[in-house]
């Protein structure tokens, strides 16, 4: 089965073959290397932008204006804060023309720890990106989540921003994308391009893929539960799962839902499984404060004050400026398995 890199690559395929994708660009997303993390080899509308992550996003706002639909990656999430102020123009775009101007634009770009990137590869970029009005935001943890996501972002008329998880972007998923060959060997050999000088000379073997979307807005539950509900996305999300299944052994019955999209969120899905619970734990990798978990905390406290029987509680990322290079600090920055198993404890022993 596809894993995420070439999820990001059959949907942008479909993209540019079927949905009106005229550019996908940015540092090193052309030939020969097709992104940094192999995310858009082969394509044919792929190009190489110079090393300038305002000038990606800049043209990728032009472009859109001038009536086109791109696709636009930074190539780490740790280098878009320099285009805070660009990303803050093109969300308020339709609202400032009065519904006169939509800017199909989708960014793409990796976020999170996990892969030992220290200070400039660690970062998260989740809770900054919900606090830019106008821009959709979409979070995935699974190959099939990725492509199906990443189909409605293209087809959407708003700005989304397309966030994956750098520590999962080899994982292998269990589910299959409608199209995609059964074997996962198969597969590679029809769209991974070879090593060395045989690539100059590779196109790739495209399956047949069908126009398979997730909507934006719409959250899956991992694990059903009575006692505890668990909200996460991106690489946190199977950590969760992870988490409640061992902790389901203790007789502690953990409902994980993982999100997939931040802007919007599943409100619904949320407020039912906690009316449901009582109890609430959001667990997310980026810092902990003015983290998106508070927002979904403040939306528990309203919609779910009745029903609560215990405080709610978040588990994110240490407040520092970076993560280390060294694993014994990192899984002490970063939620792990484990302390996500002492949370989901805290909150169940916990009392109103």
């Amino acid at each position: 089965m596809a894993n995420i890199a070439q999820a990001i690559r059959m949907a942008l395929h479909v993209g540019e073959t079927k949905l009106g994708v005229t550019d996908i660009f940015g540092e090193d997303v052309g030939p020969p290397l097709g992104g940094v993390f192999t995310c858009t080899q082969g394509l044919q509308t792929t190009w190489n932008s110079p090393l300038d992550e305002r000038g990606i996003v800049g043209t990728a706002m032009g472009l859109a204006m001038a009536g086109s639909r791109c696709v636009a990656e930074i190539q780490f999430c740790d280098y878009i804060y320099n285009t805070i102020d660009l990303l803050k123009l093109a969300g308020n775009t339709l609202w400032a023309s009065n519904g006169q101007f939509n800017l199909p634009i989708v960014m793409m770009t990796p976020v999170g720890s996990g892969i030992h990137g220290s200070l400039y590869h660690s970062h998260s970029f989740d809770a900054m990106m919900t606090h830019i009005p106008g821009w959709k935001v979409v979070l995935p943890s699974t190959p099939v989540d990725a492509y199906g996501l990443l189909i409605s972002a293209i087809k959407d008329p708003n700005p989304v921003m397309f966030l994956y998880p750098k520590a999962l972007i080899r994982l292998q998923s269990k589910d299959k994308i409608p199209g995609e060959p059964n074997n996962a060997r198969e597969l590679s050999k029809m769209i991974d391009a070879p090593v060395g000088a045989a690539r100059q000379a590779w196109t790739p073997n495209w399956p047949e893929l069908p126009d398979f979307e997730i909507p934006l807005g719409v959250a899956k539950i991992l694990r059903g539960g009575r006692d505890l509900t668990v909200v996460s996305y991106g690489r946190m999300a199977p950590l969760c799962l992870a988490a409640a299944n061992a902790i389901a052994e203790e007789g502690i019955d953990c409902e994980v839902i993982d999100l997939r999209s931040l802007v919007p969120f599943d409100r619904a899905a949320v407020v039912r499984s906690v009316q449901k619970t009582g109890r609430f734990l959001q667990v997310n990798e980026d810092t902990e404060v003015t983290n998106f978990g508070e927002h979904l905390i403040r939306v528990v406290n309203e919609d779910c004050f009745y029903h609560l029987e215990a405080p709610p509680k978040l588990l994110a990322g240490a407040n520092t400026p970076g993560i280390g290079l060294a694993w014994s600090l990192e899984r002490n920055q970063v939620p792990q398995k484990e302390h996500i198993v002492d949370a989901m404890r805290s909150v169940v022993a916990s009392e109103p």
